[in-house]
């Protein structure tokens, strides 16, 4: 029997790096032999991922709660595929996951709970990994092409909360993401190790 492969999530603001330590992770993963795959949410490509898209940049005027639909929408989409990868020992690195609907839904004022009673027949992740930065921060990494949620500080605040109090969570890691990325890749794959040992 195989192993089951393991569910990576990495969660934070943009510019949080979370794309940098996702794709270094899956580098070090293969690189030992391993199979892993890396998925970024929202997924573009499909037709829902290019509804996002388009509510992102202002050519669409959905609600929060639409967006958020719609988010949760894109990653359904993918478990099939995400279940079959699993069930063959395939590692799974997701660049933003299930808390990224409850951070972003909740700092909109939309319920937590419903946003993770609509996710909860995804499956499940074995590690999250919260790369921490403050707002000003994550605006100072991107100056320009920033969608409206990047645009708005008091709201990247308050989903800087709700990560902060999700990362209270068993399965949660919490790392400081402006520390230099050689110094973050360090903590991220003692991890995984971590959680690799615990299997």
């Amino acid at each position: 029997m195989t192993d089951r492969g393991l569910l990576i999530a990495f969660e934070g603001l943009d510019q949080s790096g979370k794309q940098t330590q996702a794709e270094r992770l899956q580098a070090t993963i293969e690189g030992r032999g391993g199979a892993c795959r890396l998925l970024s949410f929202p997924a573009y490509e499909t037709a829902i991922g290019e509804e996002i898209h388009r509510g992102l940049h202002g050519r669409r005027d959905y609600g929060a709660d639409v967006m958020q639909l719609l988010y949760v929408a894109n990653r359904y989409e993918h478990k099939p595929q995400i279940e079959l990868w699993l069930a063959a020992g395939t590692t799974i690195v997701c660049d933003r996951y299930v808390a990224s609907s409850i951070a972003y839904g909740e700092a909109h004022g939309l319920d937590p709970q419903w946003l993770a009673e609509m996710q909860r027949f995804l499956p499940r992740a074995d590690l999250t990994i919260l790369l921490d930065i403050a707002p000003d921060s994550a605006a100072a990494r991107k100056s320009a092409n920033r969608d409206r949620y990047e645009r708005d500080l008091a709201l990247l605040s308050r989903v800087r909360d709700s990560y902060q109090r999700q990362a209270q969570q068993p399965g949660w890691v919490r790392l400081d993401g402006a520390r230099p990325k050689e110094a973050v890749a360090i903590e991220v794959l003692t991890a995984f190790e971590s959680r690799l040992a615990r299997r």
